[in-house]
């Protein structure tokens, strides 16, 4: 890597941020706040995670460029108010990621990634100072976080200090039990218990998939995008024998998505 040329693009950069703030810049972008811009922060980090999936070097390429120039800005507005500026953001995260691999930086030896993992929450935890309470590691997990990511998090961070499943077998059980559960209470009409237990049970799937080396929001995107690409080839099929998907029967719908499972194995 050219890194005279990056230290000249990130530069190009950030004072192209400042003309758009600047006077004589963009009203629209002189308007932004950090209120108005998270939404977009979000939104580029959603369009990285698609870019990622397809697989596309270009498209992962231009959508982290997207999601830097997020960051830039919230930078910019901060510095406009005093408070820090991109240089304290890049040096702060250089020395904590410094701090956090002292089996990279210093003398700590570690024999596996658990050990890695054992580490850093110990650092974090001295870093925090005496916490008020023993759950502040699962406190600082983001609330805004998509809920099935947020509970592998939780999980996660907890299985750290030894509160986790033993193995997938333990955890299997425990799904079935959440699924006997959710079923007596469908069972019996209890509305507010279907709603409680059907949490219960995504938990307990996303531990499952934790403990089978996956991640549960991930899976899930996977079975999403699995599902639009079966249903349209479900509807070009029907269309293809002169049927629309709003005329279509269940039973026609169905039989074509069956057709479509199977030629996909």
């Amino acid at each position: 890597m050219d890194t005279d040329r990056l230290a000249g693009a990130i530069r190009s950069l950030v004072e192209l941020v400042a003309r758009l703030r600047g006077p004589g810049g963009c009203p629209w972008d002189a308007r932004q706040t950090d209120s108005t811009i998270k939404i977009y922060l979000l939104e580029e980090a959603y369009e990285v995670l698609d870019a990622l999936e397809g697989s596309s070097p270009e498209e992962v390429c231009s959508e982290l460029g997207d999601l830097l120039f997020q960051i830039l800005f919230l930078a910019q507005l901060a510095s406009e108010r005093g408070e820090f500026d991109l240089n304290e953001v890049v040096e702060g995260i250089t020395e904590k990621m410094t701090r956090r691999h002292p089996h990279v930086f210093g003398n700590t030896r570690v024999e596996s990634p658990e050990d890695v993992s054992s580490n850093w929450v110990k650092i974090k935890r001295t870093e925090k100072g005496k916490p008020k309470n023993t759950s502040f590691l699962l406190q600082s997990i983001p609330s805004g976080l998509p809920a099935l990511l947020r509970a592998h998090r939780l999980s996660e961070r907890a299985s750290k200090v030894g509160f986790d499943w033993a193995n997938r077998g333990e955890i299997w059980a425990k799904v079935q039990e959440e699924v006997e559960e959710l079923g007596s209470a469908i069972k019996d009409g209890d509305q507010e218990g279907i709603v409680e237990e059907m949490g219960d049970l995504l938990f307990s799937l996303t531990n499952l998939a934790r403990h089978s080396g996956s991640n549960a929001e991930n899976l899930l995107r996977k079975g999403n995008q699995k599902f639009l690409e079966r249903f349209e080839k479900m509807e070009a099929r029907l269309a293809d024998s002169g049927i629309g998907l709003e005329e279509a029967t269940l039973d026609q719908m169905n039989r074509v998505w069956e057709d479509v499972k199977e030629d996909q194995g």
